[in-house]
This record gives structure tokens, C-alpha cells and sequence, in this order.
């Protein structure tokens, strides 16, 4: 047989293989997103004033970079988790939501007055934020995981933190819907940290259990 002919047929074998593989990633993710849902709906629950904040661009911000990040992510931990895949241009669709988010708080910054900034920054419930993602990223980074680990990736502490970054997201626009501090400063601030935090976890959990 031609090489030419075994890469074909090793291509046509890896294609069943990698669409069982989207299968599962996709119903790990569903899985993930209904268990943050449910424990939201039972700790938290959507904020009073929602239907009027809807209408504020600053809270539809937060879904917008919460769930484009979400989006970015998944696609490129879709090309990451098995070998021979290239990221291609989705290498860098995870740093669009950060740059417009860093433009929003850098703005909003710049037109406030005097102090008026640190009330932005630090809201009212900073720390409950920094606790609240990360525990409600628990269950999708488990789900993404579990499916990663039927992917065999080329570089498991990379999938897993994107894993990670991917339930760190998930995680934050679930609370975004909860939060009642809007300020382009404060998700900027507070809710990088919690999502860094669920990154770190997913690579440092990935390391070990995504190994071949």
C-alpha cells in the first residue's frame, strides 16, 4: 500500500471516531450546564431587578464576554483534544471577549470621577463572587473532563485548563445573572480571578488524569 493510501485510510478511520467524540463532548457539556444550572436555581437564582437590567448595556456585557469566551473556548478545545489537530485561527478567538471587556473597563475608568471608581471596582460582593463561580464550575469542569479523557489529547495540562476556562465561563454567566454589580471594572476584576481560578484547577487536573 502507498503512504498516500494509509493516510487516506487512517483519515477515514478517525473520522467516525472523531464525530463519536463531538457527540460526547457536546452531551458533557449539556450535562455540565444543566448541574451549574440546577445548583444556581437552588443557591442563587436570577436577580429582583433582572427584567429592568436587561435593558442596561453594562449587565448585557457580561453575557456577551461570559458566553463569547465560552463559545471561543469550546471551539478551540474541540482541535486541541486529540492529536494531529491543528488550532489554526482559533488559537486566538479565546482573547477577543478579554480585550473587549479590558476596553470596556478602561473605559468606563477613564469617565469616572474622582473616587467613584473603587466603588466600581469592589461592588458589594466581591469575595462572594471569587466563591460562587468556582462552585458552580465544579460540575461542567467534571463533565468536560470525563469527555476529554475519550479524546486523548496531545497535551493534557493545556485541555485541561481550557476545560476549565470553559466551566470558569459557563460558571460566570450563570452568575452574571444573579450578580448585581454590572461595572465593566468589577467583572474585569473580580470575575477574571474566579475563572483563572478554574483554569488553574483544570491544568493542574488535567496533568494527571488526561495523561495516555
Amino acid at each position: 500500500m502507498r503512504t498516500e493510501d494509509l493516510i487516506g485510510a487512517l483519515a477515514m478511520d478517525l473520522a467516525p471516531s472523531r464525530l463519536r467524540f463531538r457527540r460526547l463532548f457536546a452531551g458533557a457539556l449539556l450535562c455540565g450546564a444543566l448541574v451549574a444550572g440546577a445548583l444556581f436555581l437552588a443557591l442563587l437564582g436570577p436577580r429582583p431587578d433582572i427584567a429592568q437590567a436587561a435593558a442596561s448595556l453594562r449587565f448585557l456585557l457580561k453575557f456577551a464576554v461570559t458566553l463569547g469566551l465560552l463559545a471561543a473556548v469550546v471551539g478551540l478545545l474541540l482541535r486541541v483534544a486529540a492529536p494531529g489537530r491543528e488550532a489554526g485561527a482559533w488559537a486566538l478567538a479565546p482573547f477577543a471577549a478579554p480585550v473587549v471587556l479590558a476596553m470596556a473597563a478602561a473605559a468606563e475608568f477613564a469617565l469616572s470621577r474622582g473616587d467613584e471608581w473603587r466603588g466600581l471596582l469592589f461592588g458589594d460582593n466581591a469575595v462572594f463572587c471569587l466563591m460562587l463561580i468556582p462552585l458552580l464550575a465544579l460540575g461542567p469542569l467534571a463533565f468536560l473532563l470525563y469527555a476529554l479523557r475519550r479524546g486523548a489529547p496531545a497535551r493534557p495540562g493545556l485541555a485541561g485548563a481550557l476545560a476549565g476556562l470553559a466551566a470558569g465561563a459557563l460558571a460566570a454567566a450563570l452568575y452574571a445573572a444573579h450578580c448585581v454589580n454590572d461595572s465593566p471594572l468589577f467583572v474585569a476584576a473580580w470575575y477574571s480571578l474566579a475563572i483563572g481560578f478554574v483554569t488553574l484547577l483544570g491544568f493542574a487536573l488535567g496533568s494527571r488524569l488526561l495523561r495516555w
